[in-house]
């Protein structure tokens, strides 16, 4: 079943590009898979972070610069995967170029899931692919239970992603804003980290529920607006 039949929206995330990851300290795995995802470099690499290290937004980036490079690419959560058919999901992926399966974590302990996983980096490498992993924690300690699926997850590089500070959430929020044409100051962005949860999901949710409300008020990103906004429930700006 190709990708695009599964009832799902798998579509990436524009926002979600090489140029728009602050790197930081995660700065050689972004470099790593920038690399793959022009043909170059490693054969595969494993990710491993929280939720809010930036996991999904790489290798999301990685399959936009595979398309741009024109080359064939796949990009599968699996977290929302999991209850379907692994067969069924999986088949055919073998053949591409560049395979990017996420939330390993999400189907590791599951029978179906880590044979049809072990068959299928066997042969992704076996056509000379390129595969990019991602969970929440290593290959060790994710869950599986098959002992050759772990050990071929950490075949590559296995890169621990940092969690960005306070500093860095600053400046991935002053610059997704100014990517909207928004200015975000540093004094209202400090206040958004005073008085919200500091994971990076969440805050670039929430600028996407402001970005909104300011448009449809044509106000400016205040702290007298933000505070007014945080006081209503979310959907009704």
């Amino acid at each position: 079943m190709p990708v695009r039949q599964l009832p799902l929206d798998l579509r990436l995330r524009d926002h979600s590009r090489f140029d728009t990851f602050h790197a930081d300290g995660n700065g050689l795995a972004a470099a790593t898979l920038k690399a793959m995802a022009a043909g170059a470099g490693e054969r595969q690499v494993f990710l491993h972070g929280g939720a809010g290290s930036g996991k999904t937004h790489l290798l999301q980036a990685a399959c936009h610069e595979a398309f741009a490079q024109r080359r064939s690419c796949a990009y599968l959560p699996l977290q929302e995967l999991q209850a379907l058919d692994p067969g069924a999901v999986l088949d055919g992926m073998e053949g591409l170029e560049l395979l990017v399966l996420d939330d390993l974590q999400a189907v590791a302990g599951q029978p179906d899931w880590e044979r049809a996983l072990f068959g299928l980096i066997n042969q992704v490498r076996e056509r000379r692919g390129q595969l990019l992993l991602a969970a929440r924690a290593a290959p060790e300690a994710i869950g599986c239970r098959l002992p050759d699926l772990t050990s071929r997850l950490g075949w590559g590089p296995v890169f621990r992603l940092d969690q960005p500070g306070d500093l860095e959430l600053k400046a991935i929020l002053q610059k997704r804003a100014a990517l909207r044409g928004l200015e975000l100051s540093g004094a209202v962005a400090d206040y958004l980290l005073r008085h919200e949860c500091r994971e990076l999901e969440v805050l670039l949710r929430l600028l996407d529920r402001l970005d909104l409300a300011a448009l449809a008020e044509q106000r400016r990103l205040t702290i007298p607006f933000i505070r007014e906004q945080l006081r209503r429930p979310p959907g009704r700006e």
